[in-house]
């Protein structure tokens, strides 16, 4: 088998292609997010594929009598559209919980990287790469400093013999920095047990620890959970 210039420019193509989505792969798999190295290098490859299919149309589509010839941002229009499904299948809600947002985001990105890496347009390939990167390190740090509010789902279960009402509950929850929204009532276990659930919001991200402390001393709660409504 003959090896043409072409084809050694689709191999430098798919390479950068799967060098662009490994990298930002290492990025999601370092912080632990189930779409990580592989799955990242295999999107920007299966990109870069279908958009080498266009680009490299004559040498698969013999000319004759009813030459025609394939529009690339056709191809490029079907990508986008179908890494959705991909990315949807990494958002997960739990309660009001919504966590994968950013991960979905990187995945759809990443598709376009391979596009980029497909068609050869090498320099935004690797400015793309570089702000993807930023985008995902770099401003995850300067989110950390911002002072933006913070949202927990609350949800916390006494005895219903318990002392504790629930203007002291609300009382030493917002004496922890925080305001309450969506307080809910609940008996369980036959009755024998009061449950409340509420959204809380917070500056102070050391908010949540410090009334996780306090609860933890406390000989009335039987169960509490604190979770971040994070992306």
């Amino acid at each position: 088998m003959n090896v043409t210039m072409d084809d050694f420019d689709m191999f430098v193509r798919l390479l950068s292609a799967v060098l662009a989505g490994g990298v930002i792969g290492y990025e999601r798999s370092y912080h632990g997010r189930p779409a990580g190295f592989r799955t990242h290098a295999l999107v920007c490859t299966a990109s870069s594929l279908l958009m080498l299919v266009t680009v490299y149309e004559a040498h698969w589509v013999h000319a004759g009598a009813h030459a025609f010839t394939l529009d690339p941002t056709r191809m490029a229009q079907g990508i986008m559209t179908g890494i959705g499904f991909l990315g949807a299948g990494v958002i997960v809600k739990e309660g009001l919980t919504v966590r994968g947002l950013t991960t979905a985001a990187s995945i759809w990105i990443t598709a376009a990287i391979g596009i980029l890496a497909g068609i050869g347009f090498y320099f935004p390939l690797l400015m793309s790469v570089v702000m993807t990167l930023g985008v995902l390190s770099l401003f995850r740090l300067i989110e950390a400093r911002m002072p933006t509010q913070v949202y927990y789902h609350f949800d916390v279960r006494f005895a219903r013999s318990a002392g504790m009402s629930e203007a002291a509950l609300r009382t030493m929850i917002e004496e922890h920095g925080f305001s309450i929204a969506n307080f809910s009532y609940r008996l369980d276990g036959e009755g024998r047990i009061r449950r409340h659930s509420m959204v809380l919001r917070a500056t102070d991200r050391s908010s949540a620890s410090r009334l996780s402390e306090t609860l933890d001393a406390n000989e009335m709660v039987l169960e509490f959970r604190i979770a971040p409504m994070g992306d």
